[in-house]
């Protein structure tokens, strides 16, 4: 008899868990309120980012933590109220982030993100969209002189473990990026990672690839989930579904749903921000590029050049608050000239587990329920990957890469 599985989520994490679990013969059906990559994978810079080894509570957040307490940091704004409402999920991120974790992290998340442009490569070709794909780096800038030591220490870190990069004065920048403005002094290009036109329409082709292959989506609210005999069960606006096993890949969301079943995972989110502008004179940046001191990502992408903001710790959702995403716009045409807005203002949010690392595992005391979150910043990145652990650990194999750092057990007791 064939196995049946219900992945709840279509974002990238839920569409790539589908493919692989569909791969190894198991009929899937794929559920979400809206759209495939409509959500958190529709909203961020579109980078492949295999560069992305540093967790964010790293121990330098220690010594940043005063500059961020004021709200005057473009790369942080903190709701007090929120902030207040878990003391201690906030007091447990900052412990994480203590010197003894950090090499046992740093090298999870290589294990994690090193195939993430091979594997989206051979994605894209099977769906027919590699021509969103490229490979030409991502430019990180300063815009101050002390910007040298700090890109002469991250090209330092990232030679130690095997990722190639250029540190680049104002002149080697104008080379590769003739449209920006002669305003950073440094950058540091790093040839590997990957970027996409538009991760919403990607994440759309994943999803319209597994359909062709003969998978089932439902677009429905999911409302509830619980075990039922041999199966679980979601509970959704459009009726029930059940099968064998269950993958929750809802991003943010996710927690609202295991709750009830008595699961905690410590599951947070930040919120974050995106516009898009129109270049002026025929000026078009050739891959995406971060100013370190504006906070902020500039993508060039199908529907205009993107800007992402900092990071939103407020309610998930509480109302729109344009400040960091207005800033960001205005550093980013001192960058580069932009011209008009195109559409609204786009505003998501991304899951976070006090140690930085995604949950990627079977739920404890709950066979057959299968938990692929929490990835922060780099989901879009690492959903390949984390969909075939998934589907491998489902099926006895052997994953590819050892899953025990993001095993689901280390916050669900």
């Amino acid at each position: 008899m064939t196995r049946t599985a219900l992945v709840l989520g279509a974002g990238m994490l839920g569409v790539s868990c589908a493919l692989a679990l569909q791969k190894r013969g198991i009929a899937v059906t794929l559920i979400d309120r809206r759209e495939p990559g409509s959500e958190t994978s529709y909203g961020n810079a579109g980078v492949l980012a295999s560069s992305s080894i540093v967790p964010l509570n790293n121990p330098s957040l220690y010594a940043r933590i005063a500059g961020y307490l004021g709200n005057r940091d473009a790369a942080l704004n903190l709701s007090w109220r929120r902030a207040l409402t878990r003391p201690g999920w906030l007091l447990r991120f900052l412990w994480e982030a203590r010197p003894s974790q950090a090499a046992a992290r740093i090298a999870a998340l290589q294990a994690l993100t090193e195939s993430t442009v091979p594997r989206h490569r051979a994605l894209m070709a099977e769906a027919g969209v590699s021509h969103r794909l490229r490979e030409n780096g991502t430019l990180k800038l300063w815009r101050s002189e002390a910007g040298h030591a700090a890109a002469q220490a991250e090209h330092d870190f990232l030679r130690r473990h095997g990722i190639a990069s250029q540190i680049l004065d104002r002149q080697g920048i104008s080379a590769v990026e003739p449209g920006l403005n002669p305003i950073f002094p440094v950058g540091l290009l790093i040839p590997s990672v990957g970027s996409v036109d538009s991760p919403g329409a990607v994440t759309a082709a994943y999803a319209a690839l597994f359909v062709a292959r003969g998978g089932r989506i439902e677009q429905a609210e999911v409302t509830g989930l619980a075990r039922r005999g041999a199966v679980w069960q979601a509970s959704t606006a459009a009726g029930a579904f059940a099968a064998d096993i269950a993958v929750v890949a809802l991003g943010p969301w996710s927690g609202d749903l295991l709750k009830p079943l008595g699961l905690d995972p410590w599951l947070d989110v930040e919120r974050g921000y995106h516009r898009h502008l129109r270049p002026q004179d025929g000026a078009r940046l050739a891959r995406p590029v971060y100013d370190v001191d504006g906070a902020y990502y500039m993508a060039p992408m199908e529907q205009g050049h993107r800007i992402t903001s900092g990071v939103d710790l407020s309610f998930r959702d509480a109302p729109d608050d344009h400040r960091q995403i207005d800033s960001a716009t205005a550093s980013a045409r001192e960058a580069f000239p932009l011209g008009e807005v195109v559409g609204e203002t786009w505003r998501g949010a991304r899951p976070t587990l006090p140690d930085s690392l995604p949950m990627i595992g079977e739920a404890p005391r709950n066979p057959g329920l299968w938990l692929a979150f929490g990835s922060q910043h780099i989901g879009f990145s690492t959903g390949p990957i984390t969909g075939e652990m998934i589907a491998a650990m489902v099926c006895g194999e052997e994953p590819p890469i050892d899953p025990t750092p993001f095993r689901p057990g280390r916050y669900i007791r």
